[in-house]
């Protein structure tokens, strides 16, 4: 091999990068080290994020002070301090009976010895109550109650859920169980000033903890899911009852106690300590309530708001004097309660809510808010079936229906037989004193002709949210056969008030914290309504109610439908068939008073009490008084002046004839038949003609309309002036006796 002399050439040494971008760009020329970088990057700052500020579950011992929450009237003027000191009394487990605790782990956490902090069945049965049933539900364990409630805010984010994960794992590591069931038993809030089950006891029940009775400690541990909704001191103290059953049925269920000792229980009387009522109570409670479900439990009982209401605390006053004054008057009639409700229909403010006769009635149950229960409404319902037939054409003001014998045949029913409430028949009368005198028979007439299906729909169009399927009610719905609300009759009279904008009411005009931050407020007259009636159908329905005429065969003349110094009222009244509710409604523009009375317990008041000597004497007294502020530019300036009803473009009048609602046609001078004048709409005026006559078949034994069954030898065809009513029942106008009684089929088929 012959060796090369030349010898390896040198490589020339690489020239060094020098510089801190080159370097930079080199690092992050790599894919997997930028990835890297941007992974923990973002995890740094997501646990910033996350647990910036998170309080210690030390804290747990301690916490800040809080500030009340404060309920004024429209002036300002102080109803309720709904917190002034946190009132907490640490407890240790091992004072209190085993039912105090296991009725709490009972209602609200079964497995609470068992799981290390969340609960598999309350996460699985919450993700199918809100992907399956639309219904937002939480899966919480009483571990994580107790950091939510005591070291988180109440806000409703995915940070503080995964704040609330991440706190419940650490105190599960750090605290026993028995410690945990301990702070928590002593940090929940049970409503009201009271933080803990100690202070719950001395709160409801005047007692320590420890000398609680099964009865008492089920219906506190009821408490913390919803403080306000089930307080035996709040706005549904029939709540708490129930609440109270669902604890010891678990209870139950967990074999901590049998159910002979949970029906012992049940059945027990508890006695509550007495408690310092705010000056319009059930409002206060009711306000108090709206503001829970808007911003907590917390926020309400702690956080330092304050609430400017719609309430007129004078005119609240003088209502709840009003109302017990009249009950106390008609004790003797068997009349154990009484309610009232006073609203301005332009913007829906509820200036007056009265709900029993006194806040502290035993013999009556007065914590309980009649304004917001079910209540029949007697004849009170009549002007809403009225409006709609009058809106849907069926009838004018003029249209004569038979006031006869009459029985309505329902497919799977018993045969309804209506009668009027004076137990008498008026014969022809036309539909402006039927709806004023509140005749029986013509009302279930136009409601066959309205139809019910179309009725319930309209009636909730109005305001009314008790009814529901149409097929659950018959024709008696006219008359009081289906429940409502006082506080939804407001409602829907106030649509006719309105002119036919259905407004809701408002109970809160402003809420600021204590540092004067505004959170939220609404000015007067700004809430927006919807229209469910024309203006020209609003009118003929209020004309009608204010007219003393059309009302005088049934009330009299004089009565306390007429307000002295107010004689453009239009009102309504409405007593059940077996007298366990009376009522009064009445409004213009200015003002709406829903009145009303009876018995808790629906027992029924005596004879004396009707639709003028029962609820009207309350209705009279307040609207009178609150007519003379509000027409006085009290709540509004621009409330002043104007007449009412006013009338609309779209209504025009006629004379027509008395009785049969025809437009005569004759001339004014020679009209061929005795006139009064009456409203229509421009579009629905009545047929213009004069008697109409026809052959009919009459009993010559008695002169009265031949029956199908009559026999043949005892008729005879006769000529006379008829009408017939929208029904097709024939009036011989001329008769000695006009109809004969009358059976018809419903649904009707024209």
């Amino acid at each position: 091999m012959v060796k090369s002399n030349r010898k390896p050439r040198k490589r020339a040494p690489k020239k060094t990068q020098k510089g801190l971008w080159p370097r930079v760009k080199s690092f992050f020329s790599d894919r997997k080290r930028v990835k890297a970088v941007a992974f923990f990057a973002t995890l740094i700052a997501f646990l910033i994020w996350l647990f910036w500020g998170i309080p210690l579950p030390t804290a747990l011992t301690s916490g800040e002070y809080p500030v009340s929450t404060k309920l004024f009237d429209r002036n300002g003027k102080l109803i309720y301090e709904i917190y002034t000191d946190k009132r907490r009394t640490p407890v240790s487990l091992e004072e209190l009976p085993d039912y105090v605790w296991q009725s709490t782990l009972a209602v609200e956490d079964k497995d609470f010895y068992k799981h290390f902090g969340f609960s598999t069945a309350g996460i699985t049965r919450a993700a199918y109550n809100i992907i399956f049933k639309q219904k937002l539900q939480g899966g919480s364990t009483l571990t994580q109650q107790l950091v939510k409630n005591v070291l988180l805010s109440p806000e409703r984010t995915v940070r503080r859920k995964l704040r609330e994960v991440a706190l419940t794992v650490v105190v599960e590591a750090i605290y026993s169980k028995d410690q945990i069931l301990e702070m928590y038993l002593n940090q929940i809030p049970y409503g009201s000033t009271s933080y803990g089950i100690e202070s719950a006891a001395e709160l409801y029940f005047g007692k320590q903890a420890r000398d609680l009775t099964l009865a008492e400690a089920a219906l506190l541990a009821g408490l913390p899911q919803a403080p306000t909704r089930y307080s035996p001191f709040g706005s549904h103290p029939e709540d708490a009852k129930g609440r109270q059953e669902v604890v010891l049925s678990r209870m139950v269920e967990d074999g901590y106690i049998t159910q002979e000792k949970a029906d012992e229980a049940h059945g027990e009387a508890l006695k509550y300590a007495e408690i310092t009522a705010p000056k319009a109570p059930h409002f206060a409670l009711w306000v108090k309530e709206q503001l829970a479900e808007k911003y907590g439990e917390a926020v309400v009982e702690q956080g330092g708001l304050r609430v400017k209401t719609t309430l007129d605390l004078d005119l609240q006053e003088f209502a709840q004097e009003a109302v017990a004054t009249e009950v106390a008057k008609l004790k003797g009639a068997n009349v154990g309660n009484g309610a009232a409700l006073v609203t301005r229909p332009i913007s829906g403010e509820i200036l007056a809510m009265v709900g029993s006769k006194d806040y502290f009635a035993e013999d009556e149950d007065g914590k309980v808010n009649v304004t917001l229960a079910r209540r029949q409404p007697g004849s009170s319902i009549k002007p809403l079936n009225y409006a709609l037939a009058i809106k849907d054409k069926k009838i004018t003001l003029a249209t004569a229906l038979a006031d006869v014998p009459t029985c309505f045949s329902v497919l799977g029913q018993p045969t309804y037989c209506p009668v009027n409430y004076d137990g008498s028949f008026h014969g022809l009368v036309q539909a402006r004193f039927a709806l004023g005198n509140s005749y029986n028979l013509p009302a279930v007439r136009v409601l066959a002709l309205n139809g019910l299906e179309n009725f319930v729909n309209f009636a909730k169009e109005m305001g009314i949210t008790t009814f529901q399927d149409p097929s659950n009610y018959g024709l008696s719905l006219t008359l009081g056969g289906g429940e409502v609300k006082p506080f939804d009759m407001a409602v829907a009279f106030g649509v006719l008030a309105n002119e036919g904008v259905k407004v809701p009411l408002v109970s809160i005009l402003k809420v600021e914290d204590w540092k004067g931050k505004v959170i939220e407020e609404v000015e007067a007259g700004e809430i927006e309504g919807d229209r469910v009636l024309p203006s020209e159908v609003t009118f003929l329905v209020s004309h009608t109610l204010h007219d003393n005429n059309a009302r005088s065969q049934a009330f009299g003349a004089s009565s306390f439908l007429n307000v002295r110094g107010h004689p453009e009222v239009s009102v309504k009244t409405g007593t059940t068939n077996d007298r366990r509710d009376n009522w009064t409604i009445g409004y213009t523009s200015h003002a709406l008073v829903v009145s009303w009375v009876g018995n808790n317990d629906n027992t029924e008041m005596s004879g004396a009490v009707s639709g003028v000597s029962g609820a009207s004497p309350i209705w009279n007294r307040i609207m009178q008084e609150v007519l003379g502020k509000a027409e006085d530019g009290f709540y509004n300036e621009s409330d002043e002046g104007h007449a009412w009803p006013t009338q609309p473009d779209g209504v025009v009048g006629r004379n027509i004839c008395v009785t049969t609602g025809f437009i005569p046609s004759g001339p004014d001078d020679n009209p061929g038949c005795p006139t009064r004048f009456e409203y229509f709409l421009k579009d629905s005026l009545p047929l213009a003609g004069g008697e109409v006559r026809q052959d009919i078949q009459i009993d010559k034994t008695n002169g009265q309309l031949a029956f199908p069954d009559t026999l043949a030898e005892f008729i005879e065809t006769q000529n006379h002036p008829v009408y017939i009513d929208p029904l097709g029942t024939l009036y011989c106008l001329d008769c000695p006796i006009a109809s004969r009684s009358a059976t018809i089929k419903y649904p009707i088929n024209f």
